[in-house]
């Protein structure tokens, strides 16, 4: 962009810390968009990537299969207790979504139903970058509004988290559910339309709302799955029904792209067929790449190993004890946290540049974007780190409330 003339350049990197070619040290509030929870250059996800790659760093999955990705499988199977048990990996969260997508609506069309090939989702959302992906964010608030004429039509609505939007909720599904095929979002935290949160009652709600109406579910957990809620997925809420799972970002633990899309055996069965057509027709080059997948199984060694969710706690009550001092802070409108996610919300975002410029000034990275100041950092932040961190925010906010007023 034209008026884009601060770009830091990142030399090394490792834990918390990003290490600046001018020799300036930053403490990572961002986790390279929630994907590094262990923090960077982990040395047993380094070393399992090192023995993949004098191994076999690639090979194409069409025709083949490995050791990495069927113990990967197998894992990701056992964490969700055996509820999806049938994993399409992709290369990116992105199109792990248009894959849901497309399984949502094929399973449909091999049931013999046509008709249900458009997707329910919410204001506010954000699913990805590509074109079914766009379709289902926020369709006015969202950086794709211009594409608007070239997207398929969905049905946006509110997130149903009072009684009056409820009943509206359940009005627009009796009058659309012969046309939707699944409904989308991400459980508990709507991360890149805003950091808007939602109680684990409101998305009970919208599951049995789906299942009552012969509806899919799918749940978007790619940057809310791996503890990043408090609980390693909100999708294992035992009254939680859905059919399809998208994982992605900290799936490797922040250190190559890989994603997964998870399908109920509900789902699957509708493709286990003799016939070609009912086949599910999608295969990226790059899917279930070994270098990836043993990436992804070093980080789930690390979740085993080490206590994460405990470390996600002890973020979060430092947050809450700390963070919530900016709400006397002139111009700010909200502040909220949820498990490794604090949120600063702001009246009217201004002065954006001078913002990002003012974080790296204190040593840290700290991104805002819309209304938004948040920090999602690495689960492995040390406390001084994330005391540095909040810090940096509750200094910052009241000269940037002063800007405001010159405004």
């Amino acid at each position: 962009m034209k008026h884009l003339d601060f770009v830091p350049k990142a030399k090394t990197t490792r834990g918390s810390k990003i290490y600046m070619e001018n020799n300036n040290i930053l403490i990572d509030g961002v986790s390279s968009w929630w994907t590094a929870c262990h923090g960077y250059n982990h040395p047993h996800i380094i070393n399992s990537m090192n023995k993949q790659l004098q191994e076999m760093p690639h090979i194409m999955f069409g025709g083949f299969t490995h050791a990495p990705v069927e113990r990967l499988a197998s894992r990701l199977v056992k964490l969700f207790n055996n509820k999806y048990e049938h994993i399409f990996f992709v290369d990116s969260g992105s199109v792990a979504v248009e894959v849901a997508m497309k399984m949502s609506i094929q399973y449909w069309i091999n049931k013999g139903d046509k008709n249900k090939k458009r997707f329910l989702c919410f204001n506010n959302s954000y699913h990805g970058d590509t074109l079914g992906a766009m379709s289902v964010c926020d369709p006015e608030d969202s950086m794709h509004n211009i594409f608007s004429g070239y997207l398929p039509k969905q049905i946006n609505v509110d997130i149903p988290d009072n009684d009056l939007l409820k009943n509206k909720f359940k009005d627009i599904i009796i009058k659309n559910k012969q046309n939707i095929a699944a409904i989308i979002l991400e459980p508990l935290v709507q991360c890149a339309g805003g950091f808007k949160f939602h109680s684990i009652e409101t998305l009970q709600f919208i599951s049995k709302i789906a299942k009552d109406n012969d509806i899919l579910f799918i749940l978007d957990e790619i940057a809310t799955g791996f503890g990043r809620t408090g609980n390693m997925f909100a999708s294992l809420d035992k009254s939680v029904d859905s059919d399809i799972i998208c994982l992605g970002k900290a799936l490797t633990g922040g250190t190559v792209s890989l994603a997964a899309t998870l399908a109920s055996k509900k789902v699957y069965n509708e493709f286990y067929s003799d016939i070609e057509e009912k086949a599910l027709m999608h295969g990226p080059t790059y899917m279930a790449n070994p270098l990836a997948c043993s990436a992804a199984n070093a980080s789930l060694d690390l979740f085993e190993k080490e206590d994460r969710l405990l470390q996600v706690k002890n973020i979060e009550k430092k947050l809450y004890d700390k963070l919530f001092e900016c709400k006397h802070f002139s111009g700010v409108k909200d502040v909220r946290v949820k498990g490794a996610i604090g949120v600063v919300q702001v009246k009217k975002m201004h002065n954006l540049n001078w913002l990002r410029q003012e974080f790296v000034k204190r040593g840290v990275w700290i991104r805002p974007f819309l209304d938004v100041i948040y920090i999602m950092p690495p689960f492995i932040i040390k406390d001084d780190e994330l005391d540095l961190l909040i810090n940096s925010i509750i200094k910052v906010l009241p000269e940037w409330s002063k800007k405001l007023n010159e405004v």
